[in-house]
């Protein structure tokens, strides 16, 4: 088992969540079973908000109970993580302005028009928000949230402090 894997087995506890519950039928065909209702979810239970792209955003962007997640994760400078469609989510959620982030090609124009400056790179890092434009660039987007992953777990479990933008992801690289 490599290192990441490792980390990826006995560290990571994730859950997905969807505007009513139940199913998800994913583009490759796999269901997936999602755990509660965006209604229903603390945001202090978690210490990542990942939204995925393709279709997913559209169906969720305008949901208030999804967008005062988002907005909570931000006011709190915890981790966001976000491909391709899924900065359409922050766009709506309203937190954007003055970050730095990448998109699919055709959300590029909505991240500017929300105040983001948009730059072409296969992951963007800007403290506690992590972007990426494809799938083509999965493997630089989760290497980045690893890596902050693996930060924040160094963190709490040397300090018992919780995330903070001036601690784990301050110095962050936007491109390696």
């Amino acid at each position: 088992m490599s290192p990441t894997t490792d980390f990826a087995a006995k560290v990571l506890k994730w859950k997905l969540h969807q505007i009513g519950g139940g199913k998800i039928n994913g583009k490759h065909g796999y269901d997936v079973g999602s755990s509660k209702a965006f209604q229903v979810i603390d945001p202090d239970a978690y210490d990542l908000l990942l939204i995925p792209g393709g279709q997913a955003p559209a169906a969720f962007r305008w949901n208030e109970a999804a967008l005062e997640i988002v907005r909570d994760f931000f006011e709190k400078d915890k981790l966001v993580a976000a491909i391709c469609h899924g900065p359409q989510v922050l766009v709506s959620a309203g937190v954007v302005q003055g970050r730095r982030a990448t998109c699919y090609g055709s959300v590029v124009e909505e991240i500017k028009g929300a105040g983001a400056t948009y730059e072409d790179g296969a992951v963007v890092v800007d403290r506690n928000l992590i972007t990426s434009r494809r799938p083509s660039d999965l493997g630089a987007f989760v290497r980045e949230v690893l890596t902050a992953l693996h930060r924040l777990a160094d963190l709490k479990g040397a300090t018992g402090v919780p995330f903070t933008k001036d601690s784990a992801l301050s110095g962050a690289k936007a491109e390696r």
